[in-house]
Order: structure tokens, then sequence, then C-alpha cells
């Protein structure tokens, strides 16, 4: 299993510690120390949706100018601005086998996982 984020932010750990309390293995990816490729992100794309993977409530997002905001009108956009910020996927991205999960629901980690 491969744990991508950005180990400071809340949400990864709240994911990071409930994996670790349940005794699951995972690697995890820094987005900040590795990046991430345009082919993982059209995968994950293809699979859950821009717009799941796309975090506009982010600081980041926010940080933006409305010219900025204004330009992100296609998937390529999107996919081009997480590449250049990657703190604007939405985090954490967990993969493991054929399941993908976006952000941390200690429900849906359950079923998952246990």
């Amino acid at each position: 299993m491969k744990l991508y984020g950005i180990p400071n932010c809340d949400t990864v750990k709240k994911a990071t510690t409930w994996l670790k309390e349940h005794s699951i293995d995972f690697e995890m990816h820094d987005y900040k120390k590795f990046g991430i490729t345009k082919q993982k992100l059209k995968e994950w794309s293809k699979e859950v949706g821009i717009e799941k993977l796309f975090n506009k409530k982010s600081s980041t997002w926010r940080a933006l100018t409305a010219e900025q905001q204004s330009a992100i009108t296609t998937q390529t956009a999107a996919i081009n601005l997480m590449l250049e910020k990657p703190s604007i996927i939405k985090r954490p991205v967990t993969e493991t086998g054929s399941k993908l999960l976006v952000g941390f629901d200690e429900v849906e980690y359950g079923k998952a996982f246990l």
C-alpha cells in the first residue's frame, strides 16, 4: 500500500495514525520530496474524477489569483497545476491493489482495509 501526501498535513497524520493503530503497513510518498507524475495524476483522474483529486478548499487554491483560478477549466489545466503545486491535490491518496481512496474517512478506511 502506498499513501501519497504531505507528512505535516493534519489529514495525512490522521490517516497514518489510523493505519498504524490497525497494524497496516504502508509506504509514504511525500509529494514535497518526490513530486508526482503526470501519468499518475491521469490514472487517478480516470479512476475517481478530477473533481475529487483537485482540492478547491485548500489554502493553495485560495492563494491563487482569480485569474489563475479561472484558467483551470480543463482536466489538463488542473493536472498541470497539480504538478506545479502538489499541495493542491486532495490528501491523502491511498493506493492499494485495485482500491484508490482520496481523503481520509475512518469508515471508508475500515471498509477498505479491515
